[in-house]
């Protein structure tokens, strides 16, 4: 069943949805409570969290994320952009070898 948000179909992907699950146990609120819509600010992330974060979602995704583009993520969704362009990168990279 796909979930209706703000009356709106809500397909979440595989992606999406790890990275919400890393962030919401890192700050141990419910997965439910975050979106893409949510910002670092809303969840009370300093540089510190946001740097561990970072961390998570490499090891999670067996990715590098280059430290511009982690300096300027600012929400949930600035993140799940970025894992799945890297993921997309990392993809197409393993099938030119």
């Amino acid at each position: 069943m796909i979930p209706v948000v703000d009356g709106k179909l809500s397909v979440v992907d595989d992606i999406e949805r790890q990275v919400i699950e890393a962030i919401a146990k890192k700050k141990k609120v419910d997965p439910a409570s975050v979106t893409t819509a949510t910002t670092f600010e809303q969840l009370g992330l300093d540089s510190l969290d946001a740097a561990d974060l970072i961390f998570t979602i490499e090891d999670t995704f067996k990715i590098v994320v280059p430290d511009e583009a982690a300096l300027s993520m600012r929400s949930v969704g600035e993140i799940v952009s970025g894992v799945r362009t890297l993921v997309g990168q990392r993809a197409e990279g393993a099938s030119a070898s």
